[in-house]
């Protein structure tokens, strides 16, 4: 529970003021316009409270800058799943909660009537009890079978209750369940899981731990269960600059190994096209009707991944001949097998082939050659030739070294000759 008192029932407000806050970076009290400035201060204790012990600040001429701070050496675990642990209840809620889990510890059936007696059985012991009438109760015990700690069977026409055994052999679950919680999505169910065990030392420690993905945990959940039962949805798209709602049918979810970013990738019924979605970006997902097709539609962009570098897709999705094309020639010098190992291990939907003792030829056929500007770049310092089909791209790419070079003074003088020389002409 969050040491700070005013908690929140919706928990999209929480997933967008962490990410305007902390993801995007913080905003000053002045920046942030789209609630009062109540509002602001409101929510910036209240994710404080829950991240107070990984937050760092800075002092500039400008002012104080907050901003997450997390040391992979020392934390283990993802801080931003305490949001997920934070619910508020009313008085009655917390009352008859621990009243019903004390009457079905004993892991024994028991009747709604029985129940209802062991209640009034406990207020009782009250000056001024509360009240719970027998739907009020028949709705907890209904919650509680939808989350799994309470199961209900029926005996004739009558219903019996009892506690659900969560029970886990500790030691032989802990790496697994440890590791899952921080690399899977939706890994917040393994740190509820954790949450049950003695804290022991972690044995695992990540050097890149993409941590932000705990706040779509929700969404993720509902569109791993659309798949699961082959439904469309009903899904708010929410950009910076728009706010549309699309229904799609989720088919794949995408998960970058560089940055970590979430892609949802999905059939548009509207425009009856392949596209991509940042999962950050949705909201409000709402099941809808089986999708008869949703095998062949999975069959058809299951044929186009060998074109994907990321998740750009053709436009049209029978079209699955206009790729662009990528060559590069790397010199690796000796003692820098690695460099050849990484080639092997990243190349993703590329070719790599050695050309003689110190020279490497990668190519492939992507539908969208941009997106591999920024692993490309990663081998600038061993480039001999680079050549893209398409010319925009290869230009862009270019600009970029050309940039670089300006930036450490050098070539420039000779780029600015040539550039008046063309201006002459």
């Amino acid at each position: 529970m969050s040491s700070y008192s005013e908690l929140i029932k919706n928990f999209e407000r929480v997933r967008s003021y962490m990410r305007e806050f902390y993801v995007y970076g913080l905003k000053s009290r002045e920046e942030y316009d789209k609630k009062s400035a109540r509002s602001y201060d409101d929510e910036r204790r209240r994710l404080e409270s829950w991240l107070g012990d990984h937050m760092g600040f800075v002092r500039t001429a400008e002012g104080k800058s907050v901003f997450i701070s997390i040391d992979s050496r020392s934390s283990f675990r993802n801080p931003l799943y305490k949001a997920w642990k934070s619910k508020s209840f009313t008085d009655g809620d917390i009352t008859l909660h621990f009243i019903l889990m004390d009457l079905l510890q004993d892991g024994q059936p028991h009747l709604l009537a029985q129940l209802m007696e062991g209640v009034d059985a406990r207020l009782a012991e009250f000056e001024d009890p509360m009240v719970f009438d027998e739907s009020t109760v028949r709705k907890k015990l209904k919650e509680y079978c939808a989350l799994g700690l309470v199961e209900s069977t029926r005996s004739g026409k009558r219903s019996l209750y009892r506690k659900t055994e969560l029970w886990l052999e500790e030691e032989s679950w802990r790496d697994a369940v440890h590791f899952f919680s921080e690399v899977a999505p939706c890994g917040v169910i393994g740190s509820f899981i954790e949450d049950r065990w003695v804290k022991k030392g972690a044995h695992f420690g990540f050097k890149h731990h993409y941590i932000t993905s705990a706040m779509d945990s929700d969404v993720l959940a509902l569109l791993f269960l659309a798949m699961q039962k082959h439904c469309a949805v009903t899904v708010t798209c929410d950009s910076r600059h728009l706010r549309t709602q699309e229904r799609l049918v989720p088919l794949r979810v995408l998960i970058g190994v560089q940055n970590g970013r979430q892609h949802l990738v999905a059939y548009h019924t509207k425009t009856d096209s392949f596209r991509a979605y940042r999962i950050d970006y949705l909201s409000e997902v709402v099941l809808e009707q089986t999708v008869p097709r949703f095998e062949e539609l999975r069959a058809e962009l299951a044929a186009l991944r060998p074109g994907m570098w990321g998740v750009s897709m053709p436009k049209d999705r029978y079209d699955r001949q206009s790729t662009e094309r990528v060559e590069m020639i790397l010199r690796v010098e000796q003692g820098e097998e690695h460099i050849v190992s990484r080639l092997e291990r990243e190349k993703r939907v590329g070719l790599v082939e050695r050309l003689d003792q110190h020279r490497y030829r990668f190519t492939a056929e992507v539908y969208d050659a941009g997106e591999m500007i920024p692993w490309l770049r990663t081998f600038i310092c061993r480039i001999e030739d680079i050549r893209f089909s398409n010319s925009l791209t290869e230009r862009r790419f270019k600009k970029d070294i050309e940039q670089m070079y300006r930036l450490y003074g050098i070539g420039g003088e000779q780029e600015d000759a040539r550039k008046e020389a063309e201006r002459d002409i």
